[in-house]
């Protein structure tokens, strides 16, 4: 007889889990089922990013990501509170590095201001007192309400809080295939669901796939690079971020402080050779590196991105002393000998729309049959993801909570 259940995720990471962890506590005493690939939580995204607590005033204000990540970042700092994980209330400065940026600035303090985020713009002086190390061009963006803490201490957190909720966390456990009603995994054999939830991070359109879901996209990887600083723990006190470019999905280089107060440089967005290229030629799947290849010329022919400058900028980003040059526009201080110690690579799975070749800039989730598909949860879903679980369950009738859009915290 195949193992049933009412419910199973497949992919262990913060979007997974989250979603997990909302179906149980809306549903208490429901089987729920999560299938994580790796032995060990935290192998992918959800372990490798900055662990940044975004405040959400980078997203035009009709977006998912405005209306997720700011009830995210509140969501994430109860839990953090609740479970004990620690949060460092670093705040965030966005500095410009020209006068041509400050339109671009101002943008983001409108885009701000309509997602309800806390923002001030600040002179030089008024920098120089939040952030000495940082340096601007007449005006700066503050925002108070982010923060950071460890990406993997939450991970392991939640994981826990969806065991204390009555789910199961099947670790090195793969889903090779899925259907409506049913989910074959390499260690348990197949498995009847009676709801399939695809959060799935890298491979989450090949799973949307199975189930005739998604077929106008495809996953277009990006790899990122950190290198960590020997600057003694609070020698940087804030984040420091650039102006973004809005043309693509990134943020550009930026200087994060981590939780135990160490700084990190990062990270990249060059395109990637197959889904899990975090170096040398670990994981490498030639089936995958074509794939790429058939579609980055799609990309490339893009009027929604400026791809060939895209290129020109991030591929230099392999060489550590450029990227350090990169950062060091932001805080001068900034040099190439203090940042040697290399971060983990992470791999950005971002969904690229084949028919108009546009990066998708926002979250996207599709209802399939028996099943609900989150098939493009980039930065910043670490932030996001207990809102997005909310949503999903409230928007596509898997669950109901009467207080999912209160206030949390006061």
């Amino acid at each position: 007889m195949p193992r049933t259940s009412d419910v199973v995720v497949i992919g262990g990471g913060i979007v997974g889990l989250a979603l997990a962890d909302a179906w149980l506590e809306r549903q208490p005493g429901s089987s729920v089922l999560l299938l994580e690939k790796e032995p060990a939580l935290a192998a992918h995204a959800s372990g490798r990013n900055s662990g940044v607590l975004h405040a959400g005033f980078y997203y035009a204000p009709d977006s998912l990501k405005a209306r997720l990540t700011r009830r995210g970042n509140q969501l994430l700092r109860a839990f953090c509170a609740e479970r004990g994980v620690p949060v460092r209330q670093t705040g965030k400065v966005v500095v410009a590095q020209s006068p041509e940026e400050l339109p671009a600035l101002h943008e983001l303090l409108r885009r701000g201001q309509a997602n309800g985020v806390p923002l001030e713009l600040v002179d030089e002086a008024g920098l120089h007192d939040l952030e000495p190390l940082a340096r601007t061009v007449e005006q700066a963006l503050w925002s108070p309400s982010t923060a950071v803490a460890s990406p993997s201490a939450v991970v392991e957190a939640l994981a826990q809080r969806v065991r204390d909720r009555g789910g199961e966390v099947a670790l090195g456990t793969a889903a090779v295939s899925a259907g409506p009603g049913w989910v074959i995994t390499d260690r348990l054999g197949t498995v009847s669901a009676g709801h399939v939830i695809n959060a799935a991070g890298l491979y989450a359109d090949t799973v949307a796939h199975w189930f005739g879901v998604g077929t106008e996209y495809r996953m277009l990887p990006f790899k990122g690079l950190y290198w960590y600083g020997s600057w003694e723990p609070g020698r940087l006190q804030r984040h420091v971020y650039p102006v973004p470019d809005p043309r693509n999905p990134f943020l550009g280089v930026h200087l994060t402080v981590t939780v135990d107060g160490r700084v990190k440089i990062g990270p990249t967005a060059i395109p990637a050779l197959w889904r899990e290229d975090y170096g040398g030629l670990g994981g490498f799947d030639a089936g995958e590196t074509w794939q790429v290849a058939r579609t980055f010329p799609r990309f490339l022919r893009s009027a929604h991105h400026d791809v060939p400058g895209l290129i020109r900028t991030e591929l230099p980003k392999y060489a550590r002393r450029h990227l350090v040059r990169q950062a060091a526009g932001l805080v001068p201080s900034v040099r190439a000998e203090d940042f040697r110690i290399k971060g983990r690579p992470g791999v950005r799975a971002q969904l690229l729309h084949l028919p108009t070749r546009r990066l998708e800039m926002d979250f996207v989730v599709r209802p399939g049959e028996r099943s609900t598909h989150v098939i493009n949860a980039v930065s910043p879903a670490w932030t996001s993801a207990l809102a997005v679980a909310e949503y999903v369950m409230r928007e596509y009738g898997l669950a109901s909570s009467s207080d999912e859009a209160g206030p949390v915290g006061g």
